[in-house]
Formats: C-alpha cells, sequence, structure tokens
C-alpha cells in the first residue's frame, strides 16, 4: 500500500481515519471515526457522524454542552501515545536527526534498532515515496510492535519501508553492496561493533548518525570512529527543548521540561583510501591515564552497563497484541479498491 499524506490541505474527515479531540482544559482524547458511533466523556456524548466529511480545526459540541477542537494528530502527539516495546526516540531527537543527518527525498536510508517505530516515520517521510528505508532490529517482538505502529501512522505499511530480524554487523553486507547506502541511523547500545559493515556500505560523502543514551557510548563511539580513519571529525551533541508560559504579561519558562533523551553523534564518510584531516587541538597538559581509557573503551559492554530500557513479560506481550490488532485494522478488505 503506498503512503497516505497527512497534511494534504483540506482533505474531509473519512471514517476509518484518527482525530485528536481537545477540550477547554487542553486533555486531548484520539479515536478513530466509524460511522454511527459515539465517543463518550464523563460530560456528554459526540457522534462521529458530526465529524464525518468536515476538514479539521473544527469545533464540535456534546450532548453536555462542552465544546471539542478536532484536528488529525500531529506526529509528535502519535509517537507520544503509541504502544512501546522499546523506548522511542522523541520527536526533538527525530528532527534533529532528519535535518542535520541531511535526510534527503529519495535517500537510502538504514536504519538500526527499530524500536517501537518512531524514527521510522521521521525517515520515512523524509525519503518520500521515491526513498527507501531498511531497518534492522535484533529483536522479533520490536519488529512487530514497529511494524504494527508504522501501519497505524501511514495507514497501511509502505512500500518503501523494510525490515529485517538480526544483527546489522552481519546482515548488512548481505543487503547492501559496497557504497550503496546514502545514510546509517543506529539506535543501538553498542554501535561501534557495527562499524566496518557501515563504513563499507556507505557511499563517499554519506553520513552515519548513533543515537545514544550514556557517557561511555558517546565516549566509545567517537573514538571507534576516529579509529576507522574513514571518517571526517565526528560531531557531537544533545538537545532540551524548555517551554514558556505565555498569557498577557505573565510569561515565564514552564516548571517541567524534556531535558536529556540521548547524544547524536553524526560523521561522515570519507572517499576510501583518503585520510581525515587532523583537527588541530592547542597544547594540553598531562594526558589521559592509561586506566582512565581502559574503563571508557572495555570491549565487554554489557546491556547492564549502558542501562538499557526495554519492556519485558506482560506488558510487552499487551503491546505485541495491539500491533497485532493496527496491522489487520489497516490491511485491505476484499473486494475493496487495493484489491482490484
Amino acid at each position: 500500500m503506498t503512503q497516505v499524506s497527512h497534511t494534504q490541505p483540506h482533505r474531509v474527515l473519512h471514517p476509518g481515519e484518527k482525530i485528536q479531540l481537545t477540550d477547554p482544559k487542553g486533555r486531548m482524547h484520539t479515536i478513530v471515526l466509524g460511522p454511527g458511533e459515539v465517543f463518550h466523556t464523563h460530560k456528554g456524548l459526540i457522534s462521529h457522524d458530526d465529524i464525518i466529511g468536515r476538514t479539521e480545526g473544527i469545533v464540535v459540541t456534546n450532548t453536555g454542552g462542552v465544546d471539542f477542537q478536532v484536528f488529525r494528530p500531529r506526529y509528535e502527539d502519535f509517537v507520544l501515545s503509541m504502544p512501546r516495546g522499546a523506548a522511542v526516540v522523541y520527536p526533538k531527537d527525530s528532527g534533529l536527526i532528519v535535518t542535520l543527518g541531511d535526510i534527503f527525498p529519495g535517500a537510502t536510508v538504514v536504519e538500526a534498532g527499530v524500536g517501537s517505530g518512531a524514527l521510522s516515520m521521521a525517515l520515512l517521510r523524509a525519503v518520500g515515496p521515491t526513498g527507501t528505508v531498511h531497518s534492522f532490529e535484533l529483536r522479533e517482538e520490536f519488529a512487530t510492535i514497529a511494524a504494527g505502529n508504522i501501519a497505524d501512522f501511514f495507514d497501511g505499511e509502505p512500500e518503501n519501508w523494510s525490515v529485517t530480524v538480526g544483527d546489522l554487523a552481519e546482515t548488512l553486507p548481505q543487503a547492501y553492496g559496497s557504497g550503496t547506502v546514502d545514510r546509517v541511523v543506529l539506535d543501538m547500545l553498542t554501535p561501534w561493533n557495527t562499524l566496518e559493515a557501515v563504513t563499507e556500505a556507505l557511499a563517499p560523502g554519506g553520513i552515519v548518525i548513533a543515537y545514544v543514551a550514556t557517557v561511555p557510548q558517546l565516549s566509545r563511539f567517537v573514538e571507534a570512529l576516529r579509529e576507522t580513519g574513514s571518517y571526517a571529525e565526528p560531531e557531537s551533541m544533545e538537545a532540551m527543548v524548555r517551554g514558556w508560559h505565555v498569557d498577557g504579561l505573565a510569561v515565564r519558562p514552564d516548571h517541567r521540561m524534556i531535558a536529556h533523551t540521548g547524544f547524536l553523534i553524526i560523521a561522515r564518510r570519507m572517499a576510501p583510501g583518503v585520510t581525515p584531516l587532523e583537527k588541530k587541538k592547542r597544547p594540553q597538559g598531562a594526558t589521559a591515564a592509561a586506566e582512565d581509557v581502559a574503563a571508557w573503551t572495555e570491549p565487554e559492554v554489557t546491556e547492564a552497563a549502558v542501562g538499557a530500557r526495554v519492556a519485558h513479560g506482560k506488558k510487552l506481550r499487551r503491546v505485541m497484541r495491539e500491533a497485532g490488532k493496527r496491522l489487520e485494522r489497516t490491511e485491505p478488505t476484499p473486494g475493496s479498491k487495493e484489491d482490484q
């Protein structure tokens, strides 16, 4: 099924589409429209038929006299409310990955660590229908959850997205030839273990981006990039977002903010056989002790050491069931337009 644009102007709301209802207190409810169905609140009912066939940006009133604004959910709204198997890449970070990673229409993008599919959605939007996104995931249950979320977001699984269950370091060389990948995005515990395969697959000028949670991962990956001799000097950063309360003259920062979620490391592939320029540095005093360097670059880095946080047991099984339902809901029914 082809991708469905979420930005077509004046497109009317239709049955089976997700909408977001927001009350005067800012509380949001996401529902799927269905003919004859009713949305229940503790202060009244809203008929779906009052919304179907109209454009977003309207206000509907429930039977209790409470008004609700009607909009399609934004990418951020969808990501923060969808079922999760693993922690998602927050929109503030996926926006940086797409922009600073120069993810362009028509690009061939490889992603390692599909998680719950949040970043995959942003990448698919950026590459457009002429590009491709190929995700690699170690855990089959995460691949299933991501497939359900992606199909739900795009109203069907995009034809230009594929997922492979397996280790990127082993499966990437089987999927892509030398220099055929434009961008590689790594959201995984040990991205340095994939550098041999990633370096071979990336085209000259291509970009590798790693999203890691801890300082040891940040340090280890940057040093691993430098050791390859195949990348220009890496860039490292993190983004923090703080909202502001604005009400007349009462203007102040919000009490809460989205602070640290992860570090981004970005590096560009040099042409084969070309040595990157060494960044000039000011003379420093004492160098790091050997034991300190070993502590930050020890090969035996485990999931416990870098703090992996994933769903387990009953919660993971529940999320997988929800993902399966989302996939079923987006599959075309017999005799539908997609089957003709």
